[in-house]
C-alpha cells in the first residue's frame, strides 16, 4: 500500500545527500528513513541505480542505518554509527565512511565542506501556531541541517504528548569571523531559543508517526563493571578530598554504554561525593534514577538515551525533570570552549590502550571498524580530567585490552590523564614514557599479561631512547591473535 512516508521517500532521488536530524539513536526519524531503503530496493530490483550520502549528528536507529544498509542505499556515512549492519557495509567496503570528532560535523557542514545538503530530514514532538518546530527527545545537529539544507522532510511523532516542550536550548555559534564566545557559565545557563525556526518554503513534507524511540536496557552490571565503577568513583573522591578538585565538585561527562551507565551509577551511589551535575552528550538511565534521588542536581545533554521504562520514568515526574534538564545542539554540548572554561571531568571508553597512555576507541585490530570516535577526544582533549575506562581483558581473557602499542590511535597520550580497568588506576599527570608504561602495566594490565608487558619494556633496557617501543615487536600480541586467536601465544622477538 502506497502511503505518506512512500510519497516523501519518493522525493528523494539518487546520488542525493540527506542530513538526518537527531542523536545516539533517538529523536531520529523513523518512517521516511525506512521507506527510503524500501524505494532502494525497488529500484534496485528494476535494475536502477539508487545510493544516498548520510549526514547524521551522531548514531541512529535501526530505521535508518539497518534498513539503508541492508537495502544498499548508501554511498557515504559520517559522522558516528553503532549499528552492526552499517558497520558490517563499511567494513565491507561498500559504504565509503569518514569518522569525525562530533564537535566538527555540525560546523563542517555549516561551512559547506561536506557539500550541498539536498534534504533534512528530521522528528519533531510538536509544531507550534508560529511555524517553530519543539524537537523530540534529542537535537544532535538537526538546527544546523534546517538552516542549511534546500528541502525538509518533518516526521512529527505525536507519541511524546507535549512533555518535551521547553526542554531544548537551542543556540547555533555564528561563523568566523563574527563568532562571538559562547555565554555559558555555568551548566544551567540558558542561552537559545525552545524551537527550531524553520523557513516553510522549504519544507516539502509533515506526515505523522507515533513511534516511541527502541533503546534497550542495559545489561546487568557484573563484577568488572562494578569494580570499574568503584575504581573511578575512589580515584575522584581521593582527588576532591586532597583540593585537586574544588569542593562543589565539578560536572561530569560520561560517555556510553554499559561501562559508562556502571561508572556513573557508582558515582552517583557514594555518598562521599557532593551532588553534582553534567555537562555530556547522552543522558542515560542512572542520570534519571541519581536525578530523583538526589545525586545529580543538573543535566545538559544533545540526547536523551533512555530505555523506554526510563522514558516513563521522567514523563511521570515531569515538571520535577523540566528544571533539571536541558537539550542542546552537540555544537555545544561537545564544543572546546564549554569543556574547559566548565572544567568538565571526562569519563570515556577505550577498546583498548597502550602502556604510554594512547587510546584505540574505534579499530578493532586496527583494521576493522567498530564505532566511530563520537565525542570522546572533544571531551579528552579539553577537560579538567580526562579518564578512560576499560576491562583488562576482552573476549573471555583472549585479548588483553593494554597492549604495547594500540593499533589505531583515536586520543593520543598527550590527551589521555588517567586509565582504569577493574584491576587499578593509573595516573599518568606528569610522568615520562617510561614511567607510564610502569604505572599501567601495574595498575591496569591484567594479571595474565603482565609477565608479557614487562618483558616487552625490557626489549628497550640498554637502548638510547626517549619511549621504549621496539618496531618489529609493538603489534605481537595483535598478530598472536589475528593468527592464533589469543594474545597468550605472543612471543616477542
Amino acid at each position: 500500500m502506497y502511503n505518506a512516508y512512500d510519497e516523501a521517500a519518493s522525493l528523494i532521488e539518487n546520488g542525493e545527500t540527506i542530513g538526518i536530524g537527531g542523536f545516539s539513536s533517538v529523536g531520529t526519524p523513523k518512517a521516511v528513513p525506512a521507506a527510503i531503503a524500501q524505494r532502494a530496493r525497488t529500484l534496485h530490483d528494476e535494475g536502477k541505480p539508487f545510493q544516498v550520502g548520510l549526514i547524521t549528528g551522531g548514531a541512529t536507529g535501526q530505521q535508518i542505518d539497518s534498513e539503508m544498509a541492508l537495502a544498499h542505499a548508501v554511498s557515504f556515512r559520517t559522522p558516528f554509527q553503532s549499528n552492526k549492519d552499517m558497520r558490517q557495509a563499511i567494513n565491507d567496503k561498500e559504504v565509503a565512511y569518514f569518522d569525525l570528532h562530533l564537535s566538527q560535523i555540525g560546523q563542517d557542514v555549516n561551512y559547506g565542506f561536506l557539500g550541498e545538503i539536498h534534504t533534512a530530514i528530521i522528528e519533531a514532538s510538536e509544531i507550534t501556531d508560529d511555524g517553530e518546530v519543539i524537537l523530540s527527545t534529542s537535537v544532535g545537529i538537526t538546527p544546523t541541517l534546517v538552516k542549511v539544507a534546500k528541502r525538509i522532510i518533518i516526521e512529527l511523532n505525536q507519541s511524546h504528548n507535549d512533555k518535551l516542550f521547553g526542554m531544548h536550548d537551542i543556540y547555533i555559534p555564528e561563523t568566523p569571523p563574527y563568532r562571538k564566545q559562547i555565554p555559558i557559565y555555568k551548566v544551567s545557563d540558558r542561552i537559545g531559543s525552545i524551537s527550531v525556526k524553520v523557513d516553510p518554503q522549504k519544507v516539502i513534507g509533515v506526515v505523522l508517526t507515533n513511534e516511541r524511540d527502541h533503546i534497550a536496557g542495559f545489561t546487568p552490571l557484573n563484577e568488572t563493571t562494578i569494580k570499574i565503577g568503584q575504581n573511578v568513583a575512589n580515584f575522584l573522591i581521593h582527588e576532591w578530598k586532597r583540593g585537586a578538585i574544588p569542593q562543589e565538585f565539578l560536572p561530569l561527562q560520561s560517555g556510553v554504554g554499559n561501562i559508562a551507565n556502571a561508572v556513573l551509577g557508582a558515582l552517583g551511589e557514594n555518598k562521599n561525593l557532593p551532588p553534582f551535575s553534567m555537562f555530556t552528550e547522552v543522558i542515560q538511565n542512572s542520570v534519571i534514577e541519581l536525578m530523583l534521588k538526589g545525586r545529580i542536581n543538573f543535566a545538559t545533554g544533545s540526547s536523551l538515551t533512555l530505555s523506554e521504562d526510563h522514558l516513563n520514568m521522567m514523563y511521570d515526574h515531569i515538571d520535577f525533570f523540566k528544571n533539571r534538564i536541558l537539550l542542546r545542539p552537540q555544537e555545544i554540548t561537545n564544543h572546546p570552549e564549554m569543556i574547559r572554561r566548565l572544567g568538565i571531568i571526562a569519563i570515556n571508553t577505550a577498546l583498548e590502550a597502550d602502556i604510554f597512555g594512547n587510546i584505540n576507541s574505534t579499530h578493532v585490530l586496527g583494521r576493522k571498524m567498530m564505532n566511530g570516535i563520537g565525542g570522546s577526544a572533544d571531551f579528552s582533549r579539553n577537560a579538567y580530567l580526562s579518564i578512560f575506562t576499560t576491562p583488562s581483558t576482552a573476549k573471555g581473557g583472549l585479548i588483553s585490552s593494554i597492549v604495547p602499542q594500540v593499533s589505531h590511535v583515536d586520543s593520543t597520550e598527550h590527551d589521555v590523564r588517567i586509565i582504569v580497568t577493574e584491576q587499578g588506576v593509573a595516573d599518568l599527570r606528569g610522568k615520562s614514557p617510561r614511567q607510564r608504561a610502569v604505572s599501567i602495566i601495574e595498575n591496569c594490565a591484567h594479571p595474565d599479561y603482565k609477565q608479557l608487558l614487562w618483558d616487552y619494556l625490557k626489549l628497550s633496557e640498554g637502548q638510547s631512547c626517549h619511549t621504549p617501543m621496539s618496531l618489529k615487536n609493538a603489534l605481537q600480541m595483535h598478530i598472536a591473535f589475528a593468527e592464533t586467536g589469543d594474545m597468550h601465544n605472543t612471543t616477542f622477538k
